[in-house]
């Protein structure tokens, strides 16, 4: 697939750099591909940071656009560090689950790997540090991209298989998860950001238009992130903060644009940001 990647792309502003580049991207595109292309359940799994929430958005949106069966869980643990193992026993393997994309959390060790296997789920993790980890399960890791601009990556890698064409304009969600997180403005988050930042004011994304929209923000100026920013910050204790994230989560993944203006509106009363 690198190859191919380097046949029809070349490092830009936009794209940038091979997303094959990134160790285990070929096997994690495969798994999820199979996946896809077998109707297998897909849940993608996230914890309440801003960062986590939008790369769950990006991938849930390309999922559904590809017609795969995937649904989401956002752990009202309030170690958000590891995949929950109780999670997964409650909430996700009665679904027919049998591969979860984690974004942010990970999995804690063999032993819960071991679980899960035994359970019929294999685990894609996208993680924002590297590390050695004697694993089974497929990581895909960097200690210098956010779990946005790793996501995307892997969002561009899904898209070559699938000779998708527009996976760029999820860009503006990659960029609010980046000015989130707390990531060095380097490198690919850098052109992310950038390019993310320009293309805000023309997004196609109903849940971010009807945010700015109730926010008055209008142009792609860094100045005015913050309230988007702010919008989209869950608040609360672990299970009101999960509650709120899921809700945030709803709102950026949403195709109608009704919904996504009454969410908005429900969010704005319910953090309580007097943004201006």
């Amino acid at each position: 697939m690198q190859k191919i990647w380097d046949n029809i792309c070349r490092p830009n502003t936009v794209l940038g750099y091979n997303p094959f580049l990134i160790d285990k991207m070929d096997g994690a595109m495969n798994r999820i591909a199979k996946a896809v292309n077998e109707r297998e359940k897909i849940i993608v799994y996230g914890s309440s940071s801003v960062d986590s929430i939008c790369g769950c958005a990006l991938l849930i949106i390309l999922l559904k656009y590809l017609n795969a069966d995937v649904d989401y869980f956002i752990s009202e643990k309030e170690n958000k560090t590891f995949i929950c193992t109780e999670d997964v026993n409650s909430h996700i393997k009665i679904l027919g689950t049998s591969l979860i994309v984690s974004i942010g959390p990970n999995i804690e060790s063999k032993f819960q790997e071991s679980i899960f296997n035994d359970m019929g789920i294999d685990v894609i993790e996208i993680i924002d540090y590297e590390e050695l980890r004697n694993l089974k399960s497929i990581s895909l890791s960097s200690n210098k991209l956010s779990l946005s601009s790793l996501t995307f990556k892997f969002t561009q890698a899904i898209g070559v298989y699938y000779n998708i064409k527009n996976v760029n304009r999820y860009i503006d969600l990659v960029m609010l998860g980046i000015a989130s997180s707390n990531k060095k403005l380097s490198g690919e988050n850098q052109i992310f950001y950038k390019e993310g930042l320009k293309y805000l004011p023309k997004s196609n994304n109903k849940g971010l238009r009807a945010l700015m929209k109730l926010h008055n923000v209008c142009e792609g100026r860094e100045e005015q992130l913050e309230k988007i920013i702010n919008a989209i910050t869950p608040s609360g204790n672990a299970v009101g903060e999960s509650d709120n994230a899921r809700i945030v989560l709803e709102l950026l993944v949403t195709s109608n644009e009704y919904r996504a203006a009454q969410i908005s509106k429900y969010l704005y009363k319910e953090f309580g940001n007097e943004l201006s």
